[in-house]
């Protein structure tokens, strides 16, 4: 079992990142080496040139990043952390499959087509082949599971065509170049939503800081938050059907489900009938008890530098190690002479 999944440096991770991926690294690094192999995490910087950026920000933004997951439970001594800049073979690979990817596969992305909204012809071309970097991510380490939400499926199946095609072209039936991994979409992976918004996903991009719970906010800019989350009037229902058309309210008992470990059953079996001026406080309890040790660890790291840095060297030293001879035998395949 080889698990892979990275996440980028931009904004400040929230609690959607923490309940939908970041929560799961903990349990997928124990599984994985209680199966005997590996997980590999890593910050996705390289990605991150996809978009404007600024330089400054995004260095910041990835030494922030480690000091979360850290906090948030993710073992070094357990994982492989690394950021994907101290791993050339991330790029390289991408450069040699690119020859097998096509482009009706990457025009068939919509992640491509909401981030680059009516000015396609205006966007990076590092934002258009962005799936390849994925595919290159996973393929070369030879994952066997990569989790992913319903938004990263597509990219997944783009992977496994891409490692297919390679196969077929340039390695033998019984010696495949490389591994097609399988998703994993956990059933806890809770979907966050906005607090202003409970049509749109909870971003980091968002620019009223409000729709979002940062992993580093204090009890005070939490409950301010919660309270200030967008409702509606009506008491909550007493089982989970009454949620239907109610996307703030049903957002709010999931991030309470997801937090308390419980069913959006179990959640209205204990409030329903009550108001949001009852959920909501126990809502902001909830979740000030949760991040606490989380925010404090953080603030322990972030200031770090030489942990951190040296957290990330460690990585990727072992990440360029395990994706070497894979790289190796693509370029071999391809019929490329290295010196």
């Amino acid at each position: 079992m080889r698990v892979v999944s990275g996440i980028q440096p931009t904004g400040k991770p929230h609690l959607g990142n923490y309940l939908g991926a970041i929560r799961n690294y903990v349990k997928f690094q124990d599984d994985a080496l209680a199966a005997g192999g590996e997980c590999l995490i890593f910050i996705a910087d390289l990605h991150a040139l996809s978009m404007p950026h600024n330089p400054a920000e995004l260095h910041a933004s990835t030494l922030e990043l480690v000091a979360t997951l850290v906090a948030c439970g993710v073992d070094p001594d357990k994982a492989i952390l690394f950021n994907q800049a101290q791993v050339p073979a991330h790029a390289e690979l991408q450069w040699l499959l690119n020859g097998t990817a096509r482009m009706g596969w990457l025009n068939r992305m919509t992640q491509f087509k909401d981030k680059s909204g009516k000015n396609r012809e205006g966007a990076s071309i590092a934002l258009f082949t962005y799936p390849v970097l994925q595919a290159a991510d996973v393929l070369l380490y030879q994952a066997t599971h990569v989790p992913v939400g319903e938004d990263q499926k597509q990219h997944l199946e783009l992977a496994r065509d891409i490692a297919q095609k390679f196969n077929n072209d340039f390695a033998s039936e019984d010696a495949p170049v490389f591994t097609l991994p399988d998703p994993i979409i956990p059933p806890e992976a809770a979907r966050i939503m906005s607090l202003r918004d409970g049509g749109a996903k909870m971003s980091k991009s968002d620019p009223s800081e409000m729709s979002r719970i940062n992993l580093a906010d204090d009890a005070d800019e939490i409950m301010k938050k919660i309270k200030k989350a967008k409702t509606d009037p009506e008491p909550l229902p007493s089982e989970a059907k009454g949620l239907e058309e109610r996307a703030e309210a049903s957002n709010l008992v999931g991030i309470y489900g997801a937090l308390a470990g419980k069913s959006t059953d179990g959640v209205l079996a204990e409030f329903g009938g009550q108001g949001f001026g009852v959920f909501k406080p126990a809502l902001g309890e909830l979740l000030v008890e949760t991040l606490r040790p989380i925010s404090a660890r953080f603030v322990e790291l972030k200031d770090d530098r030489e942990a951190l840095d040296a957290i990330l060297a460690r990585g990727a030293a072992r990440a360029r190690a395990l994706g070497a001879p894979t790289l190796d035998a693509t370029y071999k395949a391809l019929g490329l002479v290295r010196g």
